[in-house]
């Protein structure tokens, strides 16, 4: 019996394909390891979106490698994104491993490891990717058991001029309504307590089924239906499709936790337009003003990005009043990373690295205070809280998140007093408040008011 060890690197959507292809492996008779060195086959699965995400692959391949000189009987397998954008290249500068899969192949990973492993060739195949997973896929969760992620669909029909998705995950495809109600059914069959809805943008659910096809309401309504999960959780929103209905959905129905991803990359119309993005200043303001009237305790996350081709000191200028003005709850901004491939790579007026560097520092200290601020607003409050466990910092505290805090993307609560499992929704105090995580004390006599 064989012993795979998997790494997952980039997204939670690269994450749902590596759960897919342990549960196939697992299916056929592997058996999945923690431990790299107890591994006969090791399998990483890798994200090709940007160069940072790249060097992270190449690095742990490398000291992949560097295990597998010690023993060389291991099976080194490298699949996904990386893969896709790079193929003959990687196999030429990586001869350390073995077998190589891109974006479209993770449904055959038991095939054509069998077929290296018994000796015969394994072309490189890397076929424009058209594979959407489904329910009947085995699936091995590695999320703790209280939460899982949904991918809702695969590849994007949007353009933007840096983003690299749509060649390497191919075009929008929606799985169908009944396939989704079906997984989400399994799902909190095993105890799911918070489903993450994800996709590459989620408002886009259903555009490529046709007029009459389901949307991302007729989804969220039919997961309220069919499933008791308590949190259901919103991954990306496209700004221009955050409409009037969704938000009346979500302020009627909240187990559709009241957090909006919406990532809006810049406000500039300028910059907007040079990203291929279709909206504008205007356009961007109202989103955020429209969320806060209909569901006024939402917690807004966006991403920005500073050093786009042309961006001058006017446009950070923008950008800086665009979150003082709004004081946004959670706000990641990353510098531009010009991609060969993408649209944006040949236009001119550079940005410096230095220079891409002190505008991204210097927007996040502005948004720290933001941060510090709203956070503190919540000393004294009683929150309801979803328990991770014991805390990654150190065995003294637990650890969980409030509804406005995402799993793996923001911060956390801190549990300094009172006792609970995983998976537990409880009633929390917080004492104190720091830019991005929070510490409270469970508060027993409110836990009869949360429902679980």
């Amino acid at each position: 019996m064989k012993r795979v060890h998997v790494i997952s690197l980039g997204c939670p959507k690269n994450l749902v394909d590596s759960e897919v292809m342990l549960g196939l492996l697992q299916e056929a008779g592997f058996t999945a390891v923690t431990e790299p060195e107890a591994a006969d086959i090791l399998l990483v699965n890798t994200c090709g979106f940007i160069q940072s995400a790249v060097e992270e692959g190449i690095d742990t391949i490398l000291a992949l490698g560097e295990l597998k000189e010690d023993l060389p009987d291991k099976v080194l397998v490298v699949t996904g994104c990386m893969v896709q954008r790079y193929g003959e290249e990687l196999a030429a500068e990586l001869p350390e491993v073995d077998l190589f899969i891109g974006t479209e192949g993770i449904q055959e990973i038991v095939t054509r490891l069998r077929q290296y492993l018994a000796g015969q060739p394994v072309p490189l195949a890397l076929a424009p990717p058209t594979f959407l997973m489904d329910a009947t896929l085995p699936r091995q969760l590695s999320t703790p058991s209280h939460r899982a992620y949904l991918k809702v669909t695969e590849g994007c029909a949007n353009r933007c001029a840096y983003c690299l998705i749509p060649s390497l995950r191919g075009g929008l495809r929606s799985r169908p309504l009944d396939d989704l109600l079906a997984e989400a059914r399994a799902l909190a069959a095993t105890g799911v307590r918070e489903l993450t809805l994800v996709a590459q943008d989620l408002t886009a659910y259903g555009c490529d089924l046709g007029p009459a096809g389901p949307r991302l309401l007729d989804l969220l309504a039919g997961l309220l239906e069919t499933t008791a999960i308590p949190w259901l959780r919103l991954l990306y929103l496209y700004p221009i499709r955050v409409d009037e209905k969704l938000l009346r959905f979500m302020a009627a129905n909240p187990r559709v936790v009241p957090y909006l991803d919406v990532p809006l990359q810049h406000v500039s119309s300028r910059m907007l337009t040079a990203m291929n993005r279709p909206y504008d200043h205007q356009q961007a303001q109202a989103v955020v003003r429209r969320i806060r009237r209909h569901l006024p305790g939402a917690a807004i996350r966006t991403t920005l990005m500073v050093g786009f081709p042309g961006e001058t000191e006017q446009d950070v200028a923008m950008l800086e009043a665009f979150l003082r003005e709004h004081t946004l709850d959670h706000v990641g901004i990353f510098t531009y990373s010009n991609e060969e491939g993408c649209a944006a790579y040949s236009l001119p007026d550079q940005v410096a690295e230095e220079i891409k560097e002190e505008r991204r520092e210097r927007l996040m200290a502005v948004q720290h205070e933001i941060s510090l601020a709203r956070n503190t607003l919540r000393i004294g409050t009683v929150e309801t809280v979803l328990v991770e466990g014991v805390s990654e910092e150190t065995e003294l505290l637990l650890e969980g998140r409030l509804a406005s805090q995402a799993p793996e993307i923001d911060g956390c609560v801190y549990i300094s007093a009172g006792t609970c499992n995983p998976g537990d929704l409880v009633a929390v105090r917080i004492t104190e408040a720091h830019p991005y995580d929070l510490v409270g004390e469970i508060e027993e006599e409110f836990q009869s008011s949360i429902k679980r």
